[in-house]
């Protein structure tokens, strides 16, 4: 049931955008208050708004909130290709496969990390947002590798903090086009919604504060083989990042890839990889790493790059 919502806007929301504002009045995500916007449900003294338009202080403010999304129901079979690295009475380990989004989110038809948990038995924190209890971290839905999900109440909690505080280590490889100059270096950007609205998101004057380290771990004729270290977790961080230094993720054609390459080296996705997540043990207390091999699309790419060479 939706939910009808009239204040005034508070003096501290002077000029705000209306997606930016939502978010901070009714802990929304920024897209979720984005799509709210987007379907018309927000009005400004009478008039409606759009999710850029500015607020005026003092205005009166009115929000159809749309009910919550349910809990993922649990899908019939495991999610084909999903592995598990690891799994104790606090957390399990997933190898994420392509195609598969971490939790429900608005529009997403596809399966999901967390349904899939469900369906094959798995016991899961009830804590965090109905849609995405037990998640602690995301993965894009084609990006593939190692991911945790906190089965416990306190695992939830502590890793939450524990990724909040920049404590885990998070390796990811990424193939990117050319050869980036220096080999070894940091991308510090901030990084925001992409003006153009389309789901994408760019390096932004005023966005959150963003930093990427790479380091070269081989070079090809077309293409670099990266090992990339996230001090921070922005959506499409990597992809944004290395797409804002001219060398876009191989494959990924939202972030201005050569389609050509993608086809020659038989990529329908952006190489990028989760390949080692490492953390304190939220009950434990000691340092656990883990490592997720190469789905085989990526590897068959790799050969084919390498062969080129």
């Amino acid at each position: 049931m939706s939910d009808v919502r009239s204040l005034p806007v508070p003096d501290g929301l002077e000029g705000e955008r209306v997606d930016a504002a939502l978010a901070r009045l009714f802990g929304l995500s920024r897209s979720r208050a984005a799509d709210i916007a987007a379907a018309g449900e927000v009005t400004m003294d009478g008039k409606e708004v759009g999710k850029s338009d500015r607020l005026h202080a003092g205005a009166w403010l009115e929000v159809t909130l749309p009910p919550p999304p349910a809990a993922p129901a649990p899908v019939a079979d495991p999610v084909p290709g999903m592995g598990i690295l690891y799994e104790d009475d606090d957390i399990v380990v997933v190898d994420k496969p392509i195609g598969v989004a971490a939790h429900p989110t608005t529009g997403w038809t596809g399966q999901t990390v967390l349904g899939g948990l469900l369906g094959a038995g798995h016991t899961i924190a009830t804590s965090g947002a109905a849609e995405r209890q037990g998640i602690v971290h995301r993965l894009d839905a084609n990006t593939t590798g190692a991911m945790v999900v906190a089965k416990s109440e306190i695992a939830y909690s502590r890793l939450k903090r524990a990724f909040k505080e920049r404590r885990i280590d998070k390796r990811y490889q990424a193939l990117v086009q050319g050869h980036p100059d220096p080999f070894r270096g940091t991308v510090d950007a901030p990084i925001d919604r992409h003006p153009s609205g389309d789901g994408r998101f760019a390096v932004v004057a005023g966005g959150k504060p963003s930093v990427t380290h790479y380091d070269t771990v081989e070079a090809f004729r077309a293409a670099t083989l990266l090992d990339v270290d996230l001090e921070t977790g922005r959506t499409h961080q990597i992809r944004v990042h290395m797409s804002a230094i001219r060398h876009p993720i191989a494959g990924d054609m939202a972030y201005g890839a050569d389609p050509t390459l993608a086809a020659r080296l038989g990529l329908k996705r952006q190489w990028l990889h989760a390949v080692r997540l490492g953390f304190e043990h939220p009950t434990r207390g000691e340092w656990v790493q883990f490592e997720s091999a190469y789905p085989d699309d990526l590897a068959r790419a790799l050969e084919i790059v390498a062969g080129e060479s």
